[in-house]
């Protein structure tokens, strides 16, 4: 089934493009969300304009995030938090604590950018994934 989306859709599609689905994809979800329209003449130019615009917006919004993970590329963030004699945390470090760290030292990182397999739980050194857009993670 075509679907014209009207807004973005991760792993789908951006505002304005007619995508392929699956009919219960677009029935169940994609319609009743209000992400997608069936796509007609009229659907079709009243959202060129509105794609011209949002290409725009993300054009700059994604060089400003390049500009943020070249930055945030080897980014040490230092927590501190109680463990025991093995190394082992009470607690866990987990992406928030993260974000908060970086943004302290002056970067814009939201908590759903920092990209971690599973809290950390142990003293020491570890590689964290952070999230500016699709095609560029930065590790630090």
């Amino acid at each position: 089934m075509r679907i014209l989306l009207v807004t973005d859709v991760e792993r789908l599609g951006w505002l304005g493009d007619v995508v392929e689905v699956g009919p219960g994809y677009a029935r169940n979800y994609l319609l009743p969300q209000g992400l997608g329209i069936v796509p007609t003449e009229a659907n079709l130019k009243a959202l060129a304009e509105e794609k011209a615009i949002r290409a725009e917006a993300r054009k700059t919004a994604s060089a400003r995030l390049e500009e943020l993970a070249k930055a945030a590329e080897g980014a040490e963030a230092v927590i501190a938090a109680k463990a025991n004699e093995a190394g082992l945390l009470f607690g866990s470090v987990g992406s928030g604590q993260i974000a908060d760290n970086l943004r302290q030292q002056g970067f814009e990182i939201a908590e759903s950018q920092v990209q971690l397999p599973e809290p950390i739980k142990q003293v020491g050194s570890h590689n964290v994934t952070l999230k500016f857009t699709e095609a560029s993670p930065s590790e630090g």
